[in-house]
């Protein structure tokens, strides 16, 4: 875990259950461990997020990738497909590599705790929404080809997804791709395939 001096006891709380789960899964650490990992006390935990459950769902909802690519597309596009394609995948990846033991926390325990599996969709879904609605503005700008723009943005998130889930970026199970030339190429064939 980081230093934990200019944290807040929340975000103490959060990163110390993230780092347990992820070594000995949700059901291998109790709310005791993670309140003494975090420096702080059991009661404290409960004051704060009322159950393990909560806690992880707020670790979810506070470090994936939602409200930092709704910003990216609120302020940081410039209507070219290459270069926004390109600037929306390098943020994916920052943001998904950074939270990758949070990510890999939500796939194996999605479906073993209630209602958990609608949280971890929040995101992806948020996403999908946002990207569709990117691609029928650069349609409407004569800038995309006439398409499904929700079939593309689809496409476009699990072809990422996929580079994510395979871990492109340590170099282990595919040695001769790099991730910044998986997302460079993907990005050039997604443009050739979508420009007018």
């Amino acid at each position: 875990m980081s230093s934990s001096n200019n944290l807040s006891n929340d975000d103490k709380l959060l990163l110390a259950a993230i780092d347990l789960m992820a070594e000995k899964g949700y059901n291998g650490v109790s709310t005791q461990e993670i309140a003494t990992v975090a420096g702080l006390s059991e009661k404290t935990l409960f004051r704060r997020f009322g159950s393990k459950q909560n806690l992880l769902e707020t670790a979810f909802d506070r470090f994936h990738y939602a409200d930092e690519i709704t910003k990216l597309f609120n302020e940081k596009l410039v209507w070219d497909l290459q270069t926004d394609l390109l600037l929306i995948s390098r943020t994916y990846h920052e943001i998904m590599n950074r939270n990758r033991k949070m990510i890999m926390i939500s796939l194996k325990e999605e479906g073993n705790l209630p209602g958990f599996r609608e949280r971890t969709q929040k995101h992806p879904r948020q996403l999908l929404e946002i990207l569709t609605n990117y691609f029928m503005a650069m349609y409407e700008k004569g800038k995309l080809i006439r398409t499904d723009p929700e079939l593309q943005a689809l496409s476009f998130m699990m072809l990422n997804f996929g580079a994510f889930m395979n871990n492109l970026d340590s170099n282990d199970n595919f040695p001769t791709v790099s991730l910044e030339a998986f997302i460079m190429k993907s990005v050039q064939t997604f443009t050739r395939a979508l420009t007018p």
